[in-house]
C-alpha cells in the first residue's frame, strides 16, 4: 500500500498577484479551508498519511497551518468557534509532515526530484494543490486501484478543448477501456495543430521510484524547466504509464475562473447542507 504523497508547493503563484506576494497560493481559501488542506484530505482518504512537501521561500504559512497554534486554540477553547478547527486538528493528528526546499524554480520535474530525499525509493502519490478535485470517491483513492491493477505509474487525465491543449501535458496511446489508456506518447504544452490528442494530464500522479533516476538524466525542456512529462515519456516507451480518466470534477484553482467556480460550487453545497 502506498503511504507517501508529495506536494510540490514551491511555486510563486504569479496569476494571483498581488494576493500571493507574501502569501502562498496554496493557502488561498475556498470558503474556510485553504487549497492545500483539500489536497491533504484527499491524500489521507487514500491512506497516504506521510505527507511530503517541497516548499520554497515565503511558504512558512503552510508548515504553520499543519501545526498546533497554542495561543489561538487557548483563546477559543470552550467556545462555539473551537469546532471550526476540527478538520485541521484531525489532519495534524492523523498525518506526519516532512518538508524540504526547492532552491531554484526549475519546473515540476525538478520539484519532484527534490522530494526524493523525503520519499525514498518507493512508489508515491503526487498532488498539485492548484487542481482541486471533487467526487464521490477521492481521485487519489481511485488512482490507487489503478496502480494496484497495473503496478506502474498512473496519471489522471481529462479531455480539454483543443484550443487549450497548449496549457497541459497531452497523452495518447492504446485505449484499454473507457477509463484506461496505456500511454505511448506524451507531449508538454503542444500547439493545437501538433497535439496527439486532447487528453490532458491534471495534477494527480502515482509514480514508481525509478522516476527519480530518469529525472536526474532528463534535460530541461519547455521554458528551460525539467518537465515531469518528459520523464514519464521514458517510462511510457516501456509501457509503464497508465492514463486514467477519473470520476469526478476538477477545478483549476491556479487561475481566477477556476478559483471562483470552486468557491461557488462549495458555497452552493454549504447552503444545501
Amino acid at each position: 500500500m502506498i503511504k507517501k504523497c508529495l506536494f510540490p508547493v514551491a511555486g510563486y503563484g504569479t496569476r494571483f498577484l498581488p494576493a500571493t506576494k507574501a502569501q502562498p497560493k496554496e493557502m488561498l481559501p475556498i470558503l474556510t479551508k485553504p487549497l492545500i488542506q483539500y489536497g491533504v484530505e484527499e491524500a489521507a482518504e487514500a491512506g497516504m498519511l506521510n505527507i511530503a512537501m517541497v516548499t520554497g521561500r515565503n511558504k512558512r504559512a503552510i508548515e504553520d497551518h499543519f501545526d498546533i497554534t497554542y495561543e489561538l486554540e487557548d483563546q477559543i477553547k470552550g467556545t462555539s468557534r473551537e469546532e471550526r478547527l476540527d478538520s485541521i486538528r484531525g489532519l495534524i493528528n492523523e498525518c506526519t509532515y516532512s518538508y524540504t526546499r526547492q532552491v531554484h524554480m526549475r519546473g515540476l520535474g525538478d520539484a519532484i526530484l527534490t522530494g526524493n530525499a523525503i520519499i525514498g525509493e518507493e512508489p508515491f502519490g503526487v498532488i498539485l494543490a492548484d487542481d482541486l478535485c471533487v467526487g464521490d470517491e477521492g481521485i487519489m483513492s481511485q488512482m490507487l486501484k489503478v496502480y494496484e491493477q497495473f503496478k506502474c505509474s498512473v496519471v489522471a487525465v481529462e479531455e480539454v478543448p483543443m484550443a487549450e491543449v497548449n496549457k497541459y501535458g497531452i497523452v495518447s496511446g492504446q485505449q484499454l477501456d473507457e477509463r484506461h489508456t496505456r500511454v505511448e506518447t506524451m507531449v508538454e504544452k503542444p500547439d493545437p495543430d501538433k497535439a496527439p490528442s486532447n487528453l490532458a494530464i491534471i495534477g494527480r500522479y502515482i509514480l514508481t521510484p525509478d522516476i527519480f533516476d530518469i529525472l536526474r538524466n532528463t534535460p530541461p525542456g519547455a521554458n528551460g524547466e525539467v518537465q515531469i512529462t518528459d520523464a514519464l515519456q521514458t517510462q511510457a516507451t516501456q509501457g509503464n504509464v497508465i492514463a486514467y480518466r477519473f470520476k469526478g470534477r476538477r477545478f483549476d484553482c491556479g487561475g481566477i475562473d477556476g478559483f471562483v467556480a470552486a468557491t461557488n460550487y462549495f458555497y452552493d453545497k454549504l447552503k444545501q447542507s
